[in-house]
């Protein structure tokens, strides 16, 4: 991070500004909320793919809730986040109840609600006065209060410089942190992703914990989309295409931070901050948007060599 912090202010001073600082913690809010929720599977054994689709559908909920069923915020938020609650624990019961594979259960219900979220609004984003397919006009809007939550700056040293997102990243970090770490349930989680089979014999419910994962992954990622749809204040299907990729790299590379070798928050945190740097100075560099990807894998592939292949932990991380 030092590096890439020094080459990007060397190649360009604007780099190291306040207001670049904060663009990069805002571009990293929604991507650190749904990678803590990964990290919450990880620590289990566990993997999910669905984040990304289930931030898309609390985004197009929120927006049809508000906007076609002209609700307010707060049925939009309590909504959203039912439904996430509601997929993490379909997740669990696929994996723990029918025995699906991890991968194989939350791919399936990721192209499930990539496909139900268009259905609504005949693939067709949302937006205050568009045209519903009856003919008719959608005469809700966002509430104002609801847009806070993805527009409202904080004043810190500058007039509106912190936004209202980093404080949601910053407080659930430390509280999935302090679960994980501190607390009885979080070493439980923890014992179940090295040896489940000697959980069990101790007397662990390891499914009920597993289920719980998926269930806080679920809930985490439709918060994500909460705050993205309030910083664009309309139900854009195509906008949380980057999410998955982003949050899964944030994630693994948190495995690398001070060589814990291991899924953890404070990692996951790190790591989002890691990818948020990489693709600020790309941008303020003019770099392609096709090679962003690229640079994104193999800074991905780099972290891990230097934290499995070279410190001699893979078997500590995947037993």
């Amino acid at each position: 991070m030092v590096a890439l912090v020094t080459g990007f202010t060397i190649a360009e001073p604007a780099f190291l500004s306040a207001r670049s600082a904060v663009f990069i913690l805002q571009s990293v809010a929604i991507t650190g909320i749904l990678a803590l929720g990964v990290t919450a599977t990880l620590v289990v054994g566990g993997f999910d793919l669905s984040i990304g689709a289930v931030a898309t559908s609390a985004l197009m909920l929120s927006a049809y809730t508000m906007v076609i069923w002209d609700l307010g915020a707060v049925e939009a938020v309590v909504f959203c986040l039912a439904m996430g609650a509601l997929v993490g624990l379909i997740n669990g019961l696929l994996i723990v109840k029918m025995k699906v594979p991890d991968l194989l259960a939350t791919l399936g219900m990721m192209f499930l609600l990539m496909g139900l979220q268009r259905i609504p609004t005949e693939g067709n984003s949302i937006s205050t006065g568009m045209s519903l397919p009856d003919g008719s006009s959608a005469t809700g809007v966002f509430a104002p209060g609801f847009l806070m939550l993805g527009r409202h700056r904080l004043d810190f040293i500058l007039e509106d410089l912190i936004p209202l997102s980093v404080v949601f990243l910053l407080v659930i970090a430390f509280l999935v942190w302090g679960f994980l770490e501190l607390t009885r349930h979080g070493r439980i989680m923890y014992a179940i992703g090295s040896n489940p089979n000697a959980a069990a014999l101790a007397g662990i419910n390891v499914a009920r914990y597993r289920v719980l994962a998926y269930v806080i992954s679920g809930t985490l990622a439709s918060f994500g989309g909460i705050l993205l749809a309030a910083r664009l204040g309309r139900g854009d299907v195509a906008s949380g295409n980057n999410l998955l990729l982003d949050a899964v790299a944030a994630a693994l590379i948190g495995f690398a931070v001070l060589g814990a070798a291991r899924p953890n928050a404070f990692g996951t945190a790190i790591g989002a901050l890691f990818v948020g740097i990489l693709l600020q100075g790309l941008t303020m560099l003019n770099a392609p948007y096709y090679t962003q990807d690229f640079i994104k894998g193999f800074v991905l592939v780099v972290a891990l060599v230097f934290t499995f292949a070279l410190s001699g932990r893979g078997g500590r991380a995947l037993h």
